[in-house]
């Protein structure tokens, strides 16, 4: 009889509860026996770590009673992760490697039939949580999801290509084999952060549209969102992808916590690594896939574009739960997933791009198409936004089609990398002044840090009276006020940056009435 204990991980959420694999072996009738809330993945673990140990010329206890628990009992546990830490539990407790040397050890992979170690979902957000938790053990992964957590700082990751590369680095001392196995089977990984890609895509290949670039500027700095609305083919979704562009770089931490969305997602790739990511999913996606959900939950495409960019082409297209689904987000930049069983929190501090046409058809207000829509139509059509989700969006600007003459002789319009340098001076005053960016501000920080002068005061006052303005539009038209004061370079807002900013919210004004 034997009884050995191996560590690992689980994820729930950007959480990682660590797991401990018992592995029992005794006499008795030859079985092969997992608990522990496993889910089906987890349970088919038994044939793939048979298989693999035969195939790597390991000893297979067949004659034996194998019970294997991965504890706690109540914790959901997913995936092929265990693979690896049940085949070594095996292994310890028959006597083929040392349990002792297991200590202070975690491990994570799946198995092939062959004893291939294959790369799991979450490594990086594993490895960030450990360090969140200020805990210090050796992680063991595989290639792949070795690479993603070493980019956290501080962490002591092992790269195991091959069962049998774990195997013989846990060898009994008196096992006459090296020390440390030879080649790079096994091997630590020093943390190298990887360099970020400058954009492909350049503002100044949009021509004309002065106002909404302008409109961009104002956003990327102080984190604002933004709604697009202009007829098919005036530049919206060009405006939108060159976006991210302009915004800050990334801090070290805002990339971790981006990858590690992204790892638990299966999505994180070398080229994300440092970059503002665009999400943009399509207007036919469903709630659950937008903010998140499922059993067990899953992050939704707004914790993918966490620190980043969620476009969303079509606005009004959406389904009217998934578009509602977004209004707490947008206040808190948190979202909540409570299921019967289990409960996830993901962040998702996106900045918000939408576009729209401003009727059915497209040509409201066109000088070059007549609008065959009624009126009846077109305030159906805007009514699909909701005045509470429209009040969230700090910047709604008109995008109009440009000329035939204007789009081809027009010069190149000014490049990316020069607005996102009045980008990053504007975000860093604001920095500077209160300690995060403009939309970020609330409750009495407002009064702290948007103070107005009396002239100042009485114009946002007059247009917010005049325009039936909720709490929350004047709040936001005045942050938008204080982003248009970094942009100058102003110590306070003058009535001039609340002019500018009140006309960014009357695009839609009717239709969101």
């Amino acid at each position: 009889m034997g009884l050995a204990l191996v560590q690992s991980r689980a994820l729930l959420g950007l959480q990682a509860p660590c797991v401990t694999v018992e592995v029992h072996l005794a006499n008795g009738l030859p079985s092969f026996t997992l608990v522990g809330l496993a889910d089906v993945e987890v349970k088919e673990a038994r044939e793939r770590v048979r298989s693999a140990l035969q195939n790597a010329g390991l000893e297979f206890p067949h004659n034996q009673k194998i019970t294997v628990n991965l504890a706690p009992a109540d914790l959901p546990k997913d995936s092929g992760r265990f693979d690896l830490p049940i085949a070594l539990g095996i292994l310890a407790a028959s006597g083929q490697i040392d349990s002792a040397r297991l200590a202070g050890h975690e491990f994570a992979g799946e198995l092939s039939l062959s004893g291939e170690l294959r790369p799991v979902r979450g490594a990086l957000a594993t490895s960030l949580a450990l360090r969140s938790a200020g805990v210090a053990v050796r992680m063991v992964l595989p290639p792949g999801s070795a690479e993603e957590a070493a980019l956290v700082p501080g962490t002591e990751v092992y790269r195991a290509r091959h069962l049998l590369d774990v195997v013989q680095h846990f060898l009994p001392v008196s096992a006459h084999a090296p020390a440390e196995p030879a080649g790079e089977g096994f091997v630590r990984l020093q943390a190298s952060p990887l360099q970020s890609a400058a954009p492909q895509a350049d503002l100044a290949d949009v021509k004309g549209q002065a106002a909404a670039k302008r409109a961009l500027e104002i956003a990327a700095a102080g984190g604002h969102g933004l709604l697009l609305v202009g007829p098919p083919g005036s530049g919206k979704s060009m405006l939108a992808h060159r976006f991210a562009g302009l915004l800050p770089p990334m801090t070290v931490d805002e990339a971790l916590e981006s990858a590690a969305i992204a790892s638990l997602a299966g999505r994180f790739g070398p080229e994300r690594w440092g970059n503002r990511n665009t999400s943009a999913p399509h207007h036919t996606c469903s709630a659950i896939a937008l903010v998140g959900g499922g059993s067990p939950p899953r992050p939704g495409e707004i914790s993918l574009a966490h620190h980043g960019v969620l476009f969303l082409d079509e606005f009004p297209e959406y389904a009217r739960s998934a578009l509602e689904a977004l209004r707490e987000p947008l206040e808190t930049g948190r979202i909540t997933i409570a299921r019967a069983a289990q409960r996830a929190e993901y962040p998702a501090r996106f900045q918000l791009v939408a576009a729209m046409n401003p009727c059915p058809c497209g040509f409201l207000g066109s000088g070059q198409r007549t609008c065959r829509c009624t009126p009846d139509q077109v305030a159906r059509y805007q009514g699909k936004l909701s005045g509470p989700l429209l009040d969230r969006i700090d910047l709604h600007v008109e995008v109009p089609a440009l000329p035939p003459g204007e789009l081809l002789q027009a010069p190149p319009g000014e490049a990316t990398a020069a607005v996102r340098e009045r980008v990053v001076q504007a975000r860093q005053r604001a920095i500077d002044r209160q300690g995060l960016p403009n939309q970020a501000l609330q409750g009495q920080q407002i009064d702290t840090h948007l103070a107005l002068d009396d002239a100042a005061a009485r114009f946002l006052q007059a247009a917010a009276t005049r325009l039936a303005w909720s709490a929350r539009s004047t709040h936001r038209a005045l942050k938008v006020a204080r982003t248009i004061a970094d942009l100058a370079g102003s110590a306070a807002i003058a009535p001039a940056h609340v002019a500018e900013a009140v006309q960014y919210r009357r695009v839609l004004h009717r239709g969101a009435a």
